[in-house]
């Protein structure tokens, strides 16, 4: 009896082992459960606390995620947006109306007080963002952990950052560089399936685009006469309106249904669905070289990404809830800190 148990503790062993290698090799450092001993509670904490904040402030919710999407494209998922200081990240223009730091920093202090010095920001950030949309109606998945937190954030470095005027191979160039491929990108943005933004983001697309004097010609009829009520030219630019029309409070995937029928809100959202490139004259089969049909079948184009949410016919279905926590494992990944870089932040806004 005291042999196998011996040989069932070896083997066991080994099993840890080699799972704690296969994770740092293909989770770049990060695995589920990486605090089940240190900071067992470190889950339960996290999602308690953003419940609470959710219950009396929906718009945590597409706060929380927004700011985790915006930490990774910068110095990597290693919680520098979270970093106070004059010429910090959250300085920079495209995070000034970021919402939900105070969700993250009483997180950190119930975790201190927990299990002091073990739970990176980084990682209460990942986990909160994965909780926000859970409570908006989404899908959970589960989330790799064991980011160390950034000692470094700069507001010069937010370049890196898609913008909302950004071509689509600006935008497919920005996530390439991040290991995040076309479908991650389409995926993604379909997070602006909840939340809002400011009308000086998009009110150019309604008066004068490209300096014609005319209204954005992909935008619906219908629809522009609705956002030109909701932000009139001379109107409050900083009047919020819902990113996915109809369905601002509800993570669905609706997003894609107004990006086909001409709604979407900004104009990097819209060129999603714009972005059919040499299809055009492929869609109904009258490629004559195979090589040229091919591109039918393609999935470079964002748009075929968005039909495929859609259940577009010809085309393999995709379901958003699925992939858009497969995304965004992957995203967390996105050059982060392990093992002996960074540190672990006693507050969230401040270097040790």
């Amino acid at each position: 009896m005291e042999n196998n148990h011996y040989f069932s503790s070896v083997l066991l062993t080994l099993l840890l082992t080699l799972a704690s290698f296969f994770a740092l090799s293909v989770g770049q450092g990060t695995r589920v459960g990486f605090y089940s001993r240190s900071c067992p509670r470190v889950e339960s904490i996290v999602q308690s606390t953003v419940r609470s904040h959710f219950s009396s402030n929906r718009a945590v919710a597409p706060g929380l995620l927004r700011m985790h999407f915006h930490d990774c494209f910068v110095q990597g998922c290693d919680g520098s947006i979270l970093i106070d200081g004059p010429n910090t990240e959250k300085t920079a223009g495209p995070n000034l109306l970021l919402r939900g730091y105070e969700v993250i920093d009483d997180a950190k202090q119930q975790l201190e007080t927990a299990c002091p010095g073990v739970v990176s920001c980084a990682d209460i950030l990942a986990l909160a963002a994965r909780d926000a949309v859970i409570l908006a109606g989404g899908p959970g998945w589960a989330v790799p952990t064991g980011r160390r937190d950034g000692r470094v954030s700069l507001a010069s470095e937010t370049s890196n950052l898609p913008g909302f005027t950004d071509s689509i191979d600006v935008q497919k160039q920005k996530f390439q560089d991040k290991g995040l491929n076309t479908q991650d990108l389409v995926t993604l943005v379909g997070g602006h399936t909840i939340g809002t933004t400011a009308c000086q983001f998009f009110r150019y697309r309604l008066y004068n685009f490209t300096s014609t004097g005319d209204a954005d010609p992909s935008i619906n009829a219908a629809f522009l006469a609705t956002l030109q009520s909701l932000c009139p030219a001379d109107g409050d630019g900083s009047r919020r309106v819902g990113l996915d029309n109809g369905s601002e409070n509800r993570f669905d995937s609706s997003f894609f249904s107004n990006l086909r029928n001409g709604r979407g809100i900004l104009e990097s959202d819209q060129k999603l669905w714009t972005d059919d490139s040499t299809k055009s004259f492929l869609r109904n089969g009258r490629g004559i070289l195979e090589s040229d049909q091919k591109l039918w079948t393609d999935d470079s184009t964002t748009k075929s990404f968005v039909q495929r949410y859609l259940g577009v016919s010809g085309l393999l279905g995709l379901r958003f809830n699925v992939e858009f926590g497969k995304s965004m494992v992957k995203m967390s990944n996105v050059e982060v800190k392990t093992g002996s870089d960074g540190e672990i932040r006693r507050v969230c806004s401040a270097v040790n």
